[in-house]
């Protein structure tokens, strides 16, 4: 046999897209947690399930393993000295009351201005003074130190003048965070176990689960662990290089608490299967199996190649085309198999994205 037939594929950014009807991009969620459809892909051809039936799905000694990160309300409105209008979405608090944020203006304010927020300190809200780009002097994020009327915090700040970031692709939010809807997002868009804020987005695998899931999974003998990863809004960076060795993957901040990685030795040392709840779960357990470390930055990148370490089983939403999301559940449960997988959840009207339904995938054994 040649070499060449036995070399392994070498997989470019279009073979990640796919048709999507924009009807399928769910725009609410179901009308309960658990009453959203499941694709049970672990073997082909795949079955159609409701989220309810996992717990019926999963053998007593597996681990489930969550994403524990909580959304805060971090997108804020406000404006320039000169009344230009601006955006901000807080990535990640710094040290004291310094800030790292997206910003959506029309022209770049300097290193040095002022920025009013919520109307600014006159009106009720708050200020913020531009210190200049992040991570470095031409970093895509901008640093900034906030200025509240009564020396609040950052993550008050937010709470009491920000907005919740809904994905780009749900559109009924109106300019200026005035959502009708808000009150239902609040809810839905936060786990029910949502612990440890930092999150700009959700981890949406974990949105179907409500306390009757959560007890039956108890009832069958499944232990539960949680990581912390906090999603950044790189999750939503379309990949622009077709060759994937060129993208440049967004870091995000994660933890493995000692607790979470008594309960994986235990989990292997019965013979159970790890079962990670999301892709900020994969890239969470990954991370700390490739690097040891069990907290820090992370900007791993998963293609199909990847050698997983730690993930037996994965519940993941539908994600987007040509998305980093794409290559990990592809790495994961295989290149064919997902596409397969896709055509027969467009075919059969699933929904997509942050709102929308979910499959479970299962790491073909060498």
């Amino acid at each position: 046999m040649s070499s060449a037939s036995t070399a392994p594929r070498t997989f470019t950014l279009s073979d990640f897209d796919f048709e999507l009807p924009e009807l399928l991009i769910a725009q609410h969620p179901a009308p309960q947690r658990s009453g959203s459809r499941l694709l049970d892909g672990r073997a082909a051809p795949p079955t159609d399930r409701i989220f309810r039936e996992l717990p019926d799905l999963l053998q007593p000694g597996d681990l489930l393993v969550f994403n524990d990160t909580r959304v805060v309300k971090a997108r804020v409105f406000g404006e320039k000295a000169s009344g230009g209008k601006l955006e901000l979405l807080i990535e990640r608090v710094l040290t004291g009351n310094e800030v790292v944020a997206h910003m959506k203006v029309s022209k770049k304010p300097l290193p040095g201005a002022t920025l009013h927020l919520a109307g600014g300190a006159a009106a009720g809200g708050f200020d913020a003074a531009l210190l200049g780009r992040y991570p470095d002097a031409d970093g895509p994020l901008f640093r900034l130190a906030l200025r509240g009327p009564a020396g609040e915090s950052p993550w008050e700040l937010m709470e009491r003048h920000g907005h919740l970031p809904l994905p780009p692709y749900i559109e009924r939010q109106q300019a200026g965070g005035n959502d009708p809807h808000a009150g239902e997002d609040s809810e839905r868009y936060q786990t029910v176990f949502a612990r440890a804020p930092g999150a700009v987005a959700a981890p949406t695998a974990a949105l179907h689960f409500d306390d009757a899931v959560l007890a039956r999974l108890a009832e069958r003998g499944i232990e539960r662990a949680s990581v912390t990863l906090h999603v950044g809004a790189g999750t939503f960076q379309p990949v622009k290089t077709e060759n994937l060795a060129e993208h440049r993957m967004h870091s995000e901040w994660y933890e493995v608490p000692l607790a979470t990685l008594a309960a994986l030795e235990r989990c292997r040392q019965r013979g159970g299967r790890v079962v990670a709840v999301g892709t900020t779960t994969v890239r969470t357990l990954e991370s700390w199996a490739a690097s040891g470390q069990a907290a820090g930055d992370t900007s791993i990148f998963i293609t199909p190649g990847f050698s997983f370490q730690v993930v037996d089983l994965l519940l993941t939403n539908f994600h987007l085309p040509k998305s980093t999301l794409m290559m990990l559940v592809s790495a994961f449960a295989g290149y064919e198999h997902i596409m397969q997988l896709y055509r027969h959840a467009v075919a059969q009207r699933y929904r997509f994205f942050s709102y929308g339904d979910c499959m479970l995938l299962e790491r073909p054994r060498a």
